[in-house]
């Protein structure tokens, strides 16, 4: 996985000389990638969804939060994406939401934060978490209700709204409380306190943890594995350990399996030692 190159400053246009077209685009770009934003990537079935506010450690601000339930749609809807993998630009996660957004109204902002997050945990494909550097506050919700979480050794998590007078959202907290356990999901919103990369593993939530330099390697090998495998099994296996499953879904999911022809597909290519060519891809709404 290739992270979003750092946004850098321009030199400053000499006094009393125009600015060539050149330095005019290349000054263009700079500002357009300082900008607070989101961006997508797409390579070999592996969609990643960046994160980009370098200015303020990837800080999520409303127009951003507003993004993401429709970037997430789309890929959603692109028959190409079997994985989407969740990051930040350049050396951090996202330090949170931008608390400048928060003076206006702290209802809206967790609104527009909790829809996001929902549409996240909805993604009808694996999602994972490539976590550097601070994943704090809105970062840690996106991370949370990602699938998986992988983190490079040295990032700080945290969940910090009793530093700001914050009531945290059930939804958020109940996803919290599966994740870690109630213990350390009170741990976390009572203090506010950031824990490392070791602990948030020991606590579960984070599955793994690597070094800086071996992060996007492992994040890169293990995708290549999710596309390889039967996305059949992959969406029922997400909605079976999501929540409570109804007799109707499991009945469906029977039903499903039995008509896609993946089991004999997997059977036949085990039995000639070859890679299996699963085709089923899950229609709307990852059904």
């Amino acid at each position: 996985m290739e992270r979003a190159r750092p946004a850098q400053q321009g030199p400053a246009e000499p006094q009393g000389h125009p600015a060539s077209e050149a330095q005019q685009s290349q000054w263009a770009e700079q500002t357009r990638q300082a900008q607070p934003t989101l961006l997508t990537e797409h390579a070999d079935g592996v969609a990643t969804l960046v994160l980009h506010n370098p200015a303020k450690r990837n800080a999520m601000t409303e127009a951003m939060w507003r993004e993401v339930p429709g970037v997430l749609s789309a890929l959603a809807d692109d028959a190409s994406v079997r994985v989407l993998v969740v990051t930040g630009a350049q050396n951090t996660f996202c330090a949170g939401a931008d608390i400048s957004t928060l003076r206006d109204s702290v209802e809206s902002s967790q609104e527009l934060a909790v829809a996001a997050e929902e549409a996240l945990s909805a993604f009808p494909k694996p999602t994972l978490a490539a976590v550097r550097g601070h994943c704090v506050g809105g970062g840690a919700q996106l991370a949370a209700a990602c699938d998986l979480r992988f983190a490079a050794q040295g990032s700080l998590f945290g969940v910090t709204p009793a530093k700001l007078g914050i009531v945290y959202p059930a939804s958020s907290t109940q996803r919290l409380v599966r994740l870690v356990g109630p213990a350390t999901a009170k741990y976390l919103l009572f203090s506010g306190e950031l824990i490392d990369a070791d602990r948030a593993l020991r606590t579960g939530f984070v599955d793994e943890v690597h070094p800086e330099e071996s992060l996007d390697e492992r994040v890169g090998t293990f995708t290549r594995t999710l596309v390889e495998r039967s996305q059949l099994t992959q969406a029922a296996a997400k909605e079976f350990t999501g929540s409570t499953v109804e007799a109707s879904r499991t009945g469906h999911w029977r039903r499903v399996a039995a008509e896609s022809g993946e089991a004999a597909e997997g059977a036949a290519a085990f039995m000639e030692r070859r890679a299996p060519r699963f085709r089923w891809t899950p229609g709307p709404a990852g059904r």
